[in-house]
């Protein structure tokens, strides 16, 4: 470096460097200027869009109840997507949205199905919870359970032709009163009990023909108050004990409209879109106690002076509203289900291409859950669909059970790992019994008690089958005694014992076949056996139940307003004529039957 001159080349240089950190400072100085300018006026940006926020909201508070809750403040885009910014709110009557404001007001509150859904559902609680309004729960119990069948056995051949079929029937008729029948009398379900908690999933397991179609549906109401039904004339099904709802029995209510059966079976008109099989369900359905929370919820946050979420409250009034032939509703429940991709195509069936089996299936349970009801009893659902979209569907079901408190018994054959662990409680059947009902996570010690143990990499759905289940095997035969005209149903046991010694862990103990007798009877003598009767020897305290939780009306439409909806549109006569120009059964027949069905789930 070289060394620096006189006296005054020394001065010229600290001159030189003050002159560069006045400068610096001066940039510093201007820089932190610009920043708290910046952030002054986007602080000032919010509190203007806050202040205009709540006059809009003040604006709304003023309204009669009747327009307050068909009130709210949706987002105004200059475009037609929600991925661009909102420039702001305005008030809009709900009961007028357009299905693309429908559209882009979903798309914005759920991107991502699993998280977003579970945000917009907890958001939803926290209002309803911030002002102290009660949501209608209900407790399911039934107490020493059984059902039989009887069932008349058929002389003749089991082909299923027209000779054996008018032979069968003229027999029928030419039999003389009080004559005696062959009957074969057959038990499905066993003196069983247990209680369906509100708020919790409980996973119903267990082989096929072991009963858990017949439980769900005595539980639902599907027996009949009197808990009898004959069905075809083949057989009757007989059933005693007691099931009831918060303490009341069936014949109190309406069990068919207090709760939703979805079936295995994919029941659907073939001539409708997506879109339009849930509006018609929604609409069939109606809104239950939702217009009751609204209102409730409204008139205590204008007293208490609580301004909610805008897009929470526009949802919930939304699909609060009576009498829409579109709903909000629809919407959603096809965007958490997956199917807003087929809204608009047909169901299709065998001979008109529609939809996929495993949309379908999906089709099945948002046509149920679009509804009101609090109570859901759902019969295999993973019937044609992959581990992944199970998984997918029983978590937005745990969120609502966990979340809104709702009633939920789920029948799965073979649930992965990881839908397994989305259920709170397990019920174990085998044989028409229940050989364990408690927690999930109790499940493995109560068989680690009784000498099996799970593998480390063994599914715990598999292992409780393979370990505690019989199987059962149906094929066709031909029998000179058959209980179904045209089919003989032979039921083979196979004794799994061989499954059973690969997880008997007590080396020091000779192993021992236990049967499902066996297990049942270990099961009453736990601890968790003990803690299930003494819950059920407490009734239900009447005083606790909701007035909204049961429904006393059969139906949530009048009849006139049943033949509007079914008359309504150009849609319906269009297919009319077409049934009549092709020489087929007319739309109105299938719509009828379909009425029925959707009354009857």
């Amino acid at each position: 470096m070289a060394q620096l001159g006189g006296p005054g080349e020394i001065e010229a240089l600290q001159v030189e460097l003050a002159e560069i950190g006045r400068s610096i400072r001066s940039s510093f100085r201007s820089h932190a200027l610009s920043f708290g300018s910046s952030s002054a006026v986007k602080s000032e940006h919010d509190i203007d869009d806050n202040d205009e926020y709540e006059l809009q909201w003040a604006s709304i508070q003023r309204l009669p109840t009747f327009e307050r809750i068909t009130s709210a403040l949706f987002d105004v885009y200059g475009g037609t997507g929600a991925d661009e910014d909102a420039k702001g709110k305005h008030m809009v009557d709900v009961t007028k949205l357009g299905a693309q404001e429908r559209h882009i007001f979903i798309e914005k509150l759920i991107k991502h199905i699993e998280n977003d859904n579970l945000q917009l559902l907890q958001k939803l609680r926290r209002r309803i919870d911030k002002v102290g309004v009660k949501l209608p729960t209900v407790e399911v119990r039934y107490e020493n359970l059984c059902v039989d069948a009887e069932c008349e056995v058929v002389h003749g051949k089991p082909l299923p032709t027209l000779w054996n079929t008018l032979k069968s029937t003229i027999s029928g008729l030419a039999k003389l009163p009080g004559s005696k029948t062959q009957q074969a009398k057959i038990s499905i379900i066993k003196d069983v009990s247990g209680i369906i908690k509100p708020g919790r999933m409980t996973l119903l397991l267990g082989p096929p023909a072991c009963g858990k179609t017949t439980l769900l549906l005595a539980l639902s109401g599907k027996l009949s108050h009197s808990l009898k039904v004959q069905s075809l004339n083949l057989f009757e099904t007989f059933a005693s004990g007691e099931i009831s709802y918060n303490g009341y029995l069936l014949e109190e209510f309406v069990p068919q409209k207090t709760a939703a059966y979805v079936s295995q079976h994919d029941l659907h008109i073939p001539e409708m879109t997506v879109r339009e099989t849930l509006d018609f369900s929604a609409c069939c359905q109606g809104v239950g106690s939702r217009v009751d929370i609204i209102k409730e919820v409204t008139q205590r946050e204008k007293q208490e002076e609580i301004i909610p979420d805008p897009d929470v409250d526009a949802y919930m009034k939304a699909i609060s509203v009576k009498g829409l032939k579109t709903s909000l509703q629809t919407d959603y429940i096809l965007k958490i289900l997956g199917i807003d991709i087929c809204a608009d195509t047909l169901v299709g069936d065998h001979v008109r291409r529609g939809i996929s089996g495993g949309q379908k299936k999906r089709l099945t349970i948002g046509e149920m859950i679009v509804g009101p009801t609090k109570a859901l009893f759902m019969d295999e659902i993973s019937n044609g669909l992959d581990s992944s979209t199970t998984f997918q569907i029983v978590s937005c079901l745990q969120h609502l059970a966990h979340i809104i408190d709702a009633t939920a018994l789920i029948s799965l054959l073979q649930p992965a790992p990881e839908t397994f662990d989305l259920f709170d409680d397990i019920i174990l059947m085998a044989e028409g019994k229940i050989v364990y009902h408690g927690p999930r996570s109790c499940v493995l010690k109560f068989f680690e008690d009784c000498g099996f143990k799970c593998p480390d990499r063994k599914g715990a759905a598999d292992f409780l089958q393979e370990v505690d289940l019989s199987f059962i095997f149906a094929y066709p035969t031909i029998s000179r005694h058959t209980i179904v005209t045209g089919f003989y149903i032979l039921l083979l046991q196979v004794i799994s014992s061989k499954d059973q010694a690969q997880y008997w862990h007590k080396t020091d103990q000779a192993y021992n076949y236990v049967s499902v007798d066996q297990f049942a009877k270990i099961f009453k003598d736990s601890h968790l056996g003990h803690k299930l009767d003494e819950e059920l020897s407490k009734p239900f305290d009447k005083s606790h139940s909701h007035k909204n939780a049961l429904s006393s009306r059969p139906y949530s439409l009048t009849k006139w307003d049943f033949l509007k909806l079914v008359q309504g549109g150009t849609k319906s006569w269009y297919y009319c004529f077409l049934y009549l120009y092709e020489g087929r059964e007319v739309t109105q027949i299938y719509i009828n039957i379909y009425i029925y069905i959707l009354i009857n789930k």
